[in-house]
């Protein structure tokens, strides 16, 4: 503390928390005010007035286009943002790529259209990207639900958007008009709360709306002035929300009018000037029953120039796919399927032994655990993500090969539209692992009465809003879901939880102004390789002697360098590599953890598996090798120093992916004499970290078996490329 001080004089930079706080709220830097507006329903009134119809709604906001300033004029953006849209290009074959959001066809479309008017000519268009999101802060004190609404602006990189770096944004706390249950599910309430959400957008974003037909002059980051007109551009929401947004009627498609008993038969895509239109001369039952229209809804899009709802509505990779086709749909049919073949009994013993299965995955870097299988109640998009890289090797052997492929499918088609870059040949393949997953998904119909699920059926159109709004994942609604933590649930927790809304609205306020020696012997017995001291020496010689081609094996002994057998051991070594499907990395760089602990948390070893980089030119698994880390450890040579590591080989079990799974699998290597394949490598070459999850089959697992008892009990593996979207890009 002393030490601290004493670049103030042995005086403290602030007296207490409030000297602080009025130091913050005296910065003009990134201020922008809160305002607040209320609502009152000013319909038609019955003789019993329900008690919603007296209340007063407020809604709180800041000035979207005050943001959109300050996310301009940082300076922390000026080399990842795109003032003007364009096409991109592979050289290397002329083929279109489609990455942030500025390179798409939506972007284009617009600025063709504002170059077309006078006032609007020579502008740079700033698309305004929204996004809310219902969050419950505590549901054992109240249920204290809130309702924040954030923008971005379309120029930022994804990698930007997706790394909280400030360019996601809260602008509002929405009301959430509520009721007793009497009036709950009345006709009159529910318009009257759809509307109320489109009026405080419409009333919010109001300040946009003269820059949208007229040019403004703004400072960016890049320290120049230019002339910008805004567009409402995508919003970020789940289906639910995207119900409310579009006045869509449930189970109906938000993209297209194809029959809601029949989605994946196709339809038109739904357009302003059609809805528009039908509204004009449909009566109201008609427009619900045969288009799936509400027709008392008037979209707050319809208040702003260049702006349709149907349009603008984003993909969700985390609802759509991840919680919806394969939580809430594939996975609850596996048990569905296997009760309807084997019985109740006998499918809760095989679901049990799916769970062990699951249970028993090792451990791996980023990659959450579940100890007690799948079976838990409250499920959360993480638990989700994580259950999908590990499920498609427990359920092999308990299913048929078709729901496998199923799974496959869909992992793949999930995996494919999540790529930062995508190219005209990842669309073929998302088409591909589309059209497979609809050919395999029958294997349920046994237990599905239909297919036409609105989640299964926005696979259909994700090829086209790709197209439209380029890489889905700076468009998820993940990112909304986790800005939620900083902006809405750590200041409901710093609040004294007594009118918290007041207290939370200054914290943001004020975030937003602030925008941190073993030797040899030893070793050896340790980790049980007793001819370590050889092992090095033959890496050693391989070092010192690059162009030697003969095997260190066959060199004698008198022949091989020496060290003086000091060693300096680690626990863990950090891999930082390029990884092109990187949402919010420095350059496409990832940084991971790679674990070699004797005891792990005071409970077991940990020792991770690894990618080598051979040196081979093939691409994929064909150019890497696979090896399980026993320790890492230094020593020094000649005054340099050499990082190692002690590894295990794995060798590869045939010459392709397994057909089923789409997974290469490996098998620990051993001499003739059934000893261990062991040896010592430089750290450089190691790539990154490996996931394996054991080739189960149909035998079932002991209830005794522990995850970090995997990968040590088990024969082979298969090498999960869906550990990660960066292994989802190296193990092909």
């Amino acid at each position: 503390m002393a030490a601290t001080l004493a670049r103030h004089h042995d005086t403290p930079p602030f007296a207490d928390h409030k000297d602080l706080h009025n130091v913050i709220d005296a910065t003009q830097l990134g201020d922008v005010p809160w305002q607040c507006f209320s609502a009152q329903y000013s319909g038609e009134r019955p003789e019993v007035v329900p008690p919603w119809m007296d209340d007063e709604f407020e809604v709180w906001f800041r000035d979207p286009r005050a943001m959109a300033h300050n996310i301009l004029a940082n300076p922390a953006y000026k080399d990842e943002i795109d003032y003007v849209p364009f096409r991109e290009y592979d050289t290397s074959d002329d083929t279109r790529r489609w990455k942030d959001f500025m390179s798409r066809d939506w972007a284009w479309q617009q600025a063709d259209t504002i170059s077309e008017i006078p006032e609007t000519h020579g502008s740079s268009l700033v698309p305004i990207i929204l996004g809310s999101d219902k969050t419950t802060v505590s549901v054992g004190t109240g249920n204290n639900e809130y309702y924040p609404l954030y923008a971005s602006i379309g120029n930022v990189h994804n990698n930007v958007r997706r790394a909280h770096r400030d360019a996601l944004v809260i602008i509002g706390f929405l009301a959430i008009p509520k009721t007793d249950k009497k009036h709950a599910k009345d006709d009159v309430f529910r318009i009257f709360r759809c509307q109320l959400f489109h009026s405080s957008l419409s009333t919010i974003l109001s300040s946009l709306k003269p820059v949208m037909t007229t040019y403004e002059v703004v400072r960016c980051g890049d320290g120049h002035f230019w002339r910008v007109i805004y567009s409402l551009g995508p919003y970020i929401a789940d289906y639910e929300e995207q119900l409310v947004l579009s006045c869509v009627v449930k189970h109906w498609c938000l993209k297209c009018i194809a029959v809601h008993t029949d989605l994946d038969s196709g339809g038109i895509y739904r357009r302003r000037e059609h809805t528009d239109f039908l509204i004009d001369e449909l009566h109201a039952d008609i427009l619900w029953d045969e288009y799936g229209l509400i027709g008392d809804l008037v979209p707050f899009t319809n208040d702003f120039p260049r702006a349709d709802i149907h349009e603008l509505l984003s993909f969700d990779l985390l609802h759509q796919l991840i919680k919806g086709a394969f939580k809430d749909h594939l996975v609850d049919w596996v048990a569905k399927y296997l009760k309807a073949v084997h019985g109740t009994k006998w499918s809760e013993e095989i679901m049990s032994d799916i769970d062990r299965r699951v249970a028993a995955v090792a451990s791996f870097s980023g990659l959450r655990r579940f100890p007690q299988g799948r079976d838990f109640k409250q499920w959360m998009g993480d638990d989700s993500k994580a259950l999908m890289k590990v499920f498609l090797p427990a359920i092999e052997g308990h299913v048929p090969q078709d729901m496998v492929r199923a799974f496959r499918a869909l992992l793949e088609f999930c995996y494919l539209v999540r790529r930062n870059v995508v190219t005209k040949d990842t669309l073929n393949q998302i088409q591909d692992a589309l059209r497979r997953f609809h050919q395999y998904r029958k294997i349920f119909d046994v237990v599905v009465p239909t297919f036409s699920l609105p989640h299964q059926h926005s696979m259909t159109h994700y090829s086209d809003m790709i197209r439209l709004f380029s890489a889905p994942n700076g468009l998820c609604s993940s990112i909304t879901e986790s800005k939620h933590i900083k902006a809405v649930k750590e200041p409901w927790r710093w609040s004294s939880r007594h009118n918290a809304l007041g207290q939370m609205l200054v914290t943001n306020q004020r975030l937003d102004k602030l925008a941190a020696s073993q030797t040899v012997a030893a070793l050896a017995h340790e980790v049980a390789v007793p001819d370590l001291r050889r092992l090095i020496r033959h890496f050693l010689f391989s070092q010192l002697n690059p162009d030697d081609a003969r095997n260190p094996e066959d060199i004698p002994a008198t022949s091989l360098p020496r060290h003086p057998g000091k060693l300096r051991v680690f626990n863990s070594a950090a891999a930082t590599f390029y990884a092109p499907s990187d949402p919010s990395g420095i350059g496409g760089m990832r940084r991971e953890h790679i674990r070699a602990c004797p005891l792990w948390r005071n409970e077991y070893p940990c020792n991770d598996c690894i990618f080598i980089n051979t040196g081979s030119d093939a691409e994929g698994m064909r150019g890497l090798e696979v090896a399980r880390v026993i320790c890492f450890f230094s020593f020094n040579h000649n005054w340099e120093v050499y990082p190692c590591t002690l590894i295990h080989w794995f060798e590869k079990i045939g010459d392709d992916p397994d057909e089923n799974t789409g997974m290469w699998m490996v098998a620990p290597s051993f001499h003739e004499d059934s000893s261990k394949n062991i040896a010592v490598i430089h750290i450089e070459t190691i790539f990154r970290a490996a996931h394996l999850i054991p080739i189960y089959g149909s035998e079932y697992i002991p209830h005794t078996l522990k995850f970090y008892h995997s990968l040590d009990t088990f024969h082979s593996f298969y090498v999960n490329k869906y550990a990660d979207h960066h292994a989802f890009e190296i193990a092909f």
